[in-house]
């Protein structure tokens, strides 16, 4: 996978999702600073923030590690962070995926639970031990919101592949959808056109699941509104 050599690394299926929807995906470099950032945000219709196998950094939501995790590399948290902040402030329609939903919320002032089997009394099981392409526990989705008129359900079954998750939202950010265990499966902006996270991985289910498959529907219907505004 390059050897000592830096290198990017993206799992093909978001890129597929995207692209099975009518979507152009492109793989973002990691630039640092806000006119760097700002400068690469305006050429594209669309953010996708997509989910890491390390932790976001306790520091950017005002805490102290507590839990012996990976920690994301600074540069790609701060791309994140900046971009999911640009997007919010010039209203680019933007699709988080699991670490990318809690990177969204960290961006705008939340925070995140650090390890969910040390910080919440549970017996469902968040991180799955069989493969990402099965269900494994139900979600509540709230009604009036936005994920709720993609979906059109009030239930769903999906995936779960986190140990992290939110603990608190930006005042202009709404819970969108919850497990049944109070874990917080989605969030969003009224406030914004298109600001979508969800806890889960669509990627690995939309092309068994029409209803997951809505989700890269959906943003992509958004992203050619924002174009062609």
């Amino acid at each position: 996978m390059g050897g000592k050599e830096p290198t990017y690394f993206l799992r093909a299926r978001y890129l597929q999702a995207i692209q099975e929807v009518g979507g152009v995906p492109l793989v973002l470099p990691l630039v640092v600073g806000r006119a760097q950032q700002t400068f690469l945000l305006q050429r594209l219709d669309g953010l996708l923030v997509t989910g890491s196998g390390s932790d976001l950094a306790p520091q950017f939501y005002g805490e102290s590690q507590q839990y012996p995790f990976q920690q994301m590399s600074d540069e790609r948290a701060r791309l994140e962070l900046g971009l999911s902040k640009l997007a919010f402030e010039h209203q680019v329609p933007t699709l988080g995926i699991c670490g990318g939903m809690q990177s969204m919320n960290v961006a705008l002032g939340g925070t995140l639970i650090q390890d969910i089997p040390a910080q919440i009394p549970t017996k469902i099981q968040h991180l799955q031990k069989n493969s990402a392409e099965n269900t494994v526990h139900p979600i509540h989705i709230e009604p009036k919101t936005l994920l709720r008129r993609i979906i059109k359900k009030s239930s769903i079954r999906v995936n779960s592949s986190h140990h992290q998750s939110v603990k608190t939202i930006p005042s202009l950010f709404g819970v969108n959808a919850l497990a049944p265990d109070g874990v917080i499966e989605g969030i969003e902006a009224a406030s914004h056109p298109f600001w979508l996270g969800v806890q889960w991985h669509p990627e690995f289910l939309y092309r068994k699941d029409a209803l997951q498959k809505r989700l890269f529907s959906a943003f992509i219907k958004a992203a050619r509104q924002f174009a062609n505004q």
